[in-house]
């Protein structure tokens, strides 16, 4: 993988700022974190529709950034984004979490997270078609064990399939192959500054609020837990973690993020069980060792030259 971490970075008012590999990507690593609580808090939402949902999460995240951006002076730089890059953004943005919150309302929380984060799984298989790069043994072998874990989910641990939950565990399925294709693509956009995913955000907030009017029924968060939950996850999960994980691909070093990023699936199960969302069982514990175990196969062999 090409990574341009040793150039300097660019900063917010157009001239340079000296930020070392390792700490860009500590940096990076912060939405590893925060996307570890991103099932948590989208139950206790619950049963805040998951376009209302999008539209009151990005609008904090779209807020957090745009302050962000005027604080720093970096607004003038945003000229200079294509609208193409902006569209790209928003679909992006838009179209995980849509599936995401979606496909937790209408599935198990922990399995339905479990299947969704395959997404780190398939970035490092999509990568290896994009020209440089090449696909290994350990990529196949990898894909291998982690879908076996998101089917040892779906069959409910030998208990049993439960078709009322099927549609839930395909939207799961949807946003792993949407995020994964979304990261994969986002490459050939070239250096974007990271003052746009504030303009993302806020897109992202617009549009899913006026498909909520079209298309939902509005029903808001409910009590401290629900309105909490919903502010949490615009500041944390959708909100500061698109600008952290940003930083950190551009100018850490994306292998070792890319690794990291397979915790989250085991620590979100882990928060789930926590906080008793989720019962522990052997079933759901195989398949979060399976799908981080699978991914982290996959991951070594992406950084064998």
């Amino acid at each position: 993988m090409t990574s341009h971490a040793n150039s300097p970075a660019p900063n917010a008012t157009g001239g340079t700022q000296t930020m070392s590999r390792s700490r860009a990507t500590a940096i990076g690593f912060v939405a590893v974190l925060l996307w570890a609580l991103l099932a948590l808090f989208t139950v206790g939402t619950a049963p805040t529709p998951p376009l209302l949902l999008n539209a009151i999460c990005f609008a904090i995240g779209g807020t957090l950034g745009v302050i962000w951006t005027g604080v720093t002076g970096g607004a003038g730089k945003l000229r200079a984004v294509p609208l193409k890059v902006y569209a790209f953004g928003t679909i992006g943005l838009f179209g995980y979490h849509a599936l995401y919150f979606s496909a937790l309302r209408l599935a198990p929380p922990a399995q339905a997270g479990l299947i969704a984060y395959l997404w780190p799984l398939l970035i490092v298989l999509f990568s290896g078609l994009l020209p440089g790069e090449k696909l290994r043994a350990g990529h196949f072998i990898g894909g291998i064990i982690g879908f076996a874990g998101a089917a040892l989910i779906i069959q409910g641990g030998g208990s049993g399939f439960d078709a009322s939950a099927l549609p839930g565990y395909l939207l799961a399925l949807g946003c792993a192959l949407f995020w994964s294709g979304y990261s994969v693509l986002s490459r050939k956009l070239g250096d974007i500054p990271t003052e746009a995913v504030a303009v993302f955000c806020i897109a992202t907030a617009v549009l899913s609020a006026l498909l909520h009017l079209a298309t939902e029924t509005t029903q808001w968060p409910v009590g401290l837990w629900g309105w909490g939950s919903a502010i949490a996850l615009g500041l944390g999960p959708v909100g500061l973690a698109f600008y952290v994980w940003d930083i950190g691909v551009k100018r850490g070093d994306i292998q070792l993020l890319g690794v990291s990023s397979y915790a989250a699936p085991l620590l979100s199960t882990l928060v789930l069980v926590g906080f008793g969302i989720a019962a522990p069982s052997w079933s759901l514990g195989l398949a979060a060792l399976l799908i981080t175990g699978g991914a982290g196969l996959a991951a070594r062999a992406s950084l064998k030259k």
